[in-house]
């Protein structure tokens, strides 16, 4: 089992900067992969960018692109998600997910554990 834990949720004026935080516990040797999802009310749960944890590869939904910035810092099992440029349709629960397979996956399905979601609100 792989336990998560998001922080650094807030509200923001529009055009600010939030930088999201998750710790991983447990089993982290057994993921492959990490990602950062959001959902808005009444909207399904997307995917924002992804990690590969054996490498430095990163994948960024094209509404993020140029703005977010995915890291991790292996040593401390945790990974970063920078968000600039911050606009009011950002506005979500940001949640955090781990994926015990290989191969990259853009969908809620293909993540295998979850932490429990940060708010971020961007204001007009």
């Amino acid at each position: 089992q792989v336990q998560l834990v998001e922080s650094g949720g807030g509200l923001v004026q529009a055009g600010g900067s939030l930088r999201l935080s998750c710790a991983a516990s447990g089993r982290t040797s057994s993921t492959y992969f990490m990602a950062w999802f959001r959902q808005a009310p009444g909207k399904d749960r997307e995917s924002v960018a992804a990690i590969r944890l054996r490498g430095d590869t990163t994948y960024y939904a094209d509404s993020v692109k140029g703005r977010f910035t995915i890291s991790r810092d292996n040593a401390k099992n945790t990974v970063f998600l920078q968000m600039n440029s911050l606009k009011p349709e950002d506005t979500a629960v940001y949640y955090c997910a781990a994926r015990a397979r290989v191969g990259v996956a853009a969908t809620p399905s293909g993540y295998d554990y979850w932490g429990q979601g940060t708010q971020v609100t961007v204001s007009f």
